[in-house]
């Protein structure tokens, strides 16, 4: 009963936790990376009372952004490498 709702097997649900794993991890390790080069300088050096504030508040905005926008890309991606419902098919309207 595969398509259209039907029961996905053990290797389709292995897949699908593996491709959920690899897209937290991966958005996790990306919004890292970002907020640490945006508010670094803030935390290392000091700054500005401004530009401290300025820097660390746009990382605390940017990291969710592009955490949600990581995660949201990876799983469309794996969504998008379905197999055709039809063996043989390649086009839904052949």
């Amino acid at each position: 009963m595969n398509g259209y709702g039907g029961r996905r097997t053990q290797a389709q649900r292995d897949a699908i936790t593996v491709e959920i794993g690899y897209a937290l991890f991966s958005a996790a390790f990306a919004a890292a990376v970002l907020f640490g080069a945006v508010a670094g300088p803030a935390l290392l050096f000091a700054l500005p009372d401004g530009l401290e504030t300025v820097l660390l508040r746009t990382g605390l905005v940017l990291a969710p952004v592009v955490f949600t926008a990581r995660v949201v890309g990876v799983l469309v991606r794996f969504r998008g490498r379905a197999q055709p419902s039809q063996p043989g098919r390649t086009n839904p309207d052949s």
